[in-house]
């Protein structure tokens, strides 16, 4: 029997808030790992991308390359994006 309407929003919703969970608790390690290290804004950039390369490869050995490589790249920029911000704003001067 198929889930029903109601059991599938629970679901993604549960989904959601520990997807949110994750990216907080990634962005402040990474933070942490980063806050003072002295890196330019050129550092910081091949650091984000090789980070979403790295990610997409690794996705696409896994099962979840039934997914698709787009939607796994799209997954991979989008979460990358998330705790780049975080970690940014942190870093900031007064962050």
């Amino acid at each position: 029997m198929a889930p029903k309407l109601p059991e599938l929003v629970k679901r993604a919703r549960r989904l959601a808030t520990e997807r949110d969970r994750l990216v907080q608790e990634l962005a402040r390690e990474w933070t942490t790992a980063l806050r003072g290290q002295g890196f330019s804004p050129r550092d910081l950039e091949e650091l984000w991308a090789g980070l979403t390369e790295e990610a997409v490869r690794r996705l696409l050995q896994t099962d979840a390359r039934a997914a698709g490589a787009e939607a796994i790249r799209h997954e991979a920029r989008e979460v990358i994006a998330r705790v780049r911000a975080r970690v940014e704003t942190e870093l900031a001067p007064g962050g």
